[in-house]
């Protein structure tokens, strides 16, 4: 998946808001809280990070191209980063990244949620 194409996508969700930060990471947010992060190395996809339910935490974190995100893992977090070829395809990554979405979205109060346009 290219940074066009994960921009893209993120960009699609009601409320959603991009920043630029953490070493040039193109970071995804709903209600202020993170739901994906993209980096990319000359072009290159060298990781994107999107938070997982537990039984996806278990069964993704040892496939071949996938790992614990370094930084939200070393405390405790259930988030996966995808960082090889080997990894997911872009279809479902995106299902990854819409479920960590609406993850982060079931989290917000439910007057941010409405302060937002969301569904609670």
């Amino acid at each position: 998946m290219t940074y066009e194409d994960f921009n893209e996508f993120c960009g699609s969700f009601p409320a959603a808001t991009h920043v630029i930060q953490w070493r040039k990471s193109h970071v995804w947010k709903v209600g202020n809280k993170v739901f994906a992060i993209g980096r990319w190395n000359k072009g290159k996809n060298s990781g994107i990070t999107f938070k997982a339910s537990e039984i996806s935490y278990e069964v993704l974190k040892a496939e071949p191209g996938l790992r614990p995100a370094p930084y939200f893992a070393s405390r405790g977090m259930k988030w996966i980063q995808h960082h090889a070829n080997l990894g997911l395809s872009d279809d479902d990554l995106k299902s990854y990244l819409t479920a960590s979405y609406r993850m982060v979205c079931r989290g917000l109060t439910k007057k941010k949620q409405k302060e937002l346009g969301l569904k609670p």
